[in-house]
């Protein structure tokens, strides 16, 4: 059984989870300011909770219809447990199913590694948003469609 449950949340119905965890981790944690956080783009997002067993919120991403995946955050307690890796796994499936050729996303450079074994590939120079160094990482997708068989 997984240690983690991935729920599709919803910027709405789910606004004081997603809020919670992202406000402990990139405003508190990493000094984010406000303003940036919450960029106005969360309710066209498509967005990911995991849950523990005792169902209570302890990370999040999200996915705009682009590809761009971010906003991924784990609370301080639950990290290298794989909760980011069950979000991320989840996160691509979705990616695949709404038939998108690729993804990608803005890693914090303390991340590159962790998104490097999920398939991600760096490309371009090393950036500062909101005073962090990140690197743009992207990855192709399979999402083919079934080819029909022939018979002779």
């Amino acid at each position: 059984m997984d240690k983690f449950e991935i729920k599709t949340a919803s910027f709405s119905s789910d606004h004081d989870a997603i809020c919670h965890i992202r406000e402990q981790v990139f405003i508190h944690e990493q000094q984010v300011p406000e303003e940036l956080e919450w960029d106005g783009l969360d309710d066209q997002a498509f967005h990911l909770l995991a849950l523990t067993t005792e169902q209570q919120p302890v990370g999040t991403v999200r996915m705009l219809n682009n590809g761009h995946i971010g906003r991924m955050a784990v609370l301080p307690d639950y990290r290298h447990q794989g909760a980011g890796h069950a979000l991320l796994n989840h996160v691509l499936k979705v990616a695949n199913q709404q038939h998108l050729d690729r993804v990608f996303l803005h890693a914090q450079t303390s991340a590159v590694s962790f998104y490097e074994q999920q398939g991600f590939i760096s490309e371009g120079p090393i950036f500062m948003d909101a005073g962090i160094p990140h690197q743009t990482m992207h990855k192709s997708l399979s999402a083919k469609k079934p080819e029909k068989s022939s018979q002779m």
